[in-house]
């Protein structure tokens, strides 16, 4: 609680808080040039900001004012960011007037960015738009960056794939893949959050682009550590600070709608309501 406690004091009393969370009704420029002047330092940023294609959340920018914004925020977070911290910007695509109908944001914003490019992720999932004039898309693309080329988080071992197709292959006698699993490389097939009529997935909110748990579980487990503080610029939902949570790591978040802050807020008290019933009736579960 500590770290926390000096955030508080940094940026006031937040919308909502618990024992690993805290939660800002604020614009994150607001926020993270607060943290900056402050000189405070975090661990490692999970998020996925607007993609500009005009969802309830958002209200459309030319092109290059949206990249100049998303460009200016990133390099904030990197101004605030840990040497050994990483930036995993997750984002998709949007349509450039007279160019093309779905240009990946990341061949738009990955150079205006001071963070190191170490790796490309493309997010896989089944469900999604189903089009008729074009290819059903079916990806997304998470922008792992790094401040420093030679000291970084990745934690390999704990975001291995247990599905192996031939686990106990041998060469000279050794087994060819290692016990824990297989790399799980830099496609991941993780399924979308869905909605509607006896479709809809089971952990879905009210927020219209939702991350999913099992997408964000796998980022905070492969590149942050125990205790660290992750921040989530557009916390959204409140993934982030759910995964956060569960995993033994601190989360900060900041949300601009205040709608949005009460859906998180409702959504971390009944998973910390649900805990506290397992505790006191265990044989029950």
């Amino acid at each position: 609680m500590e770290k926390l406690d000096k955030l508080k004091s940094i940026l006031g009393d937040p919308f909502y808080s618990n024992d690993s969370t805290l939660i800002y009704n604020m614009d994150c420029l607001e926020g993270i040039k607060i943290l900056k002047n402050a000189g405070v330092n975090i661990d490692a940023t999970i998020t996925s900001p607007p993609y500009n294609i005009g969802k309830e959340y958002e209200k459309i920018m030319p092109i290059n004012s949206f990249i100049e914004w998303l460009s200016e925020i990133s390099n904030l977070i990197f101004d605030i960011t840990k040497s050994n911290g990483s930036y995993l910007l997750n984002v998709g695509y949007l349509e450039v007037p007279g160019k093309g109908r779905a240009v990946p944001i990341t061949y738009l914003v990955w150079d205006k960015i001071k963070f190191y490019l170490h790796q490309e992720i493309i997010w896989n999932y089944g469900a999604g738009v189903a089009a008729k004039h074009y290819l059903s898309p079916r990806n997304e693309k998470i922008l792992w960056y790094i401040k420093n080329q030679d000291n970084y988080t990745f934690n390999l071992d704990s975001i291995r794939d247990p599905d192996v197709k031939y686990p106990n292959q041998k060469k000279n006698g050794k087994l060819r893949c290692n016990t824990l699993g297989k790399n799980p490389s830099d496609v991941w097939q993780i399924a979308k959050v869905t909605s509607g009529t006896n479709r809809s997935s089971e952990e879905r909110t009210k927020h219209p682009a939702q991350f999913p748990v099992d997408l964000i579980t796998r980022m905070v487990l492969g590149f942050t550590n125990p205790n660290d503080i992750i921040l989530d610029p557009f916390m959204g939902s409140g993934t982030t600070a759910e995964v956060c949570m569960s995993n033994n790591r601190l989360s900060l978040g900041f949300e601009i709608r205040e709608d949005y802050c009460h859906t998180i807020a409702n959504r971390l008290e009944t998973i910390l309501k649900t805990e506290r019933i397992k505790e006191l009736t265990p044989t029950l579960f």
